[in-house]
């Protein structure tokens, strides 16, 4: 197998830069506002868009809702580390080796696309639609279809969510980059044949 000049040739171009940089910063931001300012209060207000000023506490008076929302900080921090430094460690304890590169990543991009479903999935009502985004379900009747009407963290919630899986679909069909191990055959994967 030919080594590849590029130290990380599993994850290129767009799904690098989405995948090791963007997301990983924007899933780790939300941390940084419920930590600091503008605070857990800020963010809890921003779930359900609406007219109503934040409160300028930034303390959350119920203390269950309050620890709720560090912990669900402190999460979206996971999230984005977790990323961030295993994509790192993939391209760096394995250079040139895009097979296993691949593999790891695309575990590590399975998972993260089930988290993306089940932010779709779950809902209590009668379902004629197969998939229901959790948070549209959450979301006040009138607020539910007027994307103009939505926040930053609905967008995040709904828009983001709905893209990062659309890009990961893409990069498991080798869309847009040459697939080392998904979508190849056993005897392909073997023998090192690139699919372009």
């Amino acid at each position: 197998m030919a080594i590849a000049t590029d130290s990380f040739p599993a994850l290129t171009g767009f799904y690098r830069f989405l995948f090791l940089y963007f997301e990983p910063a924007i899933t780790a931001l939300p941390c940084l506002f419920i930590w600091t300012l503008p605070g857990a209060a800020w963010f809890h207000h921003g779930l359900l868009p609406d007219d109503t000023p934040p409160p300028s506490s930034t303390v959350i008076p119920d203390a269950r809702t309050h620890m709720t929302v560090l912990q669900l900080g402190n999460c979206y921090l996971l999230l984005g580390m977790l990323s961030s430094l295993v994509f790192r460690a993939v391209r760096d304890a394995l250079p040139g080796n895009p097979i296993a590169q691949e593999r790891i990543l695309g575990a590590s991009l399975l998972a993260m696309a089930v988290a993306d479903v089940s932010t779709f999935v779950g809902s209590n009502w009668v379902i004629r639609i197969d998939v229901i985004i959790a948070t549209m379900v959450g979301l006040p009747e009138d607020l539910r279809y007027a994307v103009g009407s939505w926040n930053a963290t609905t967008h995040g919630n709904i828009t983001f969510v709905v893209f990062l899986l659309v890009s990961r679909t893409a990069w498991f069909l080798g869309i847009g980059r040459t697939s080392y191990y998904y979508g190849r055959s056993k005897t392909t994967v073997k023998t090192g044949d690139k699919k372009g």
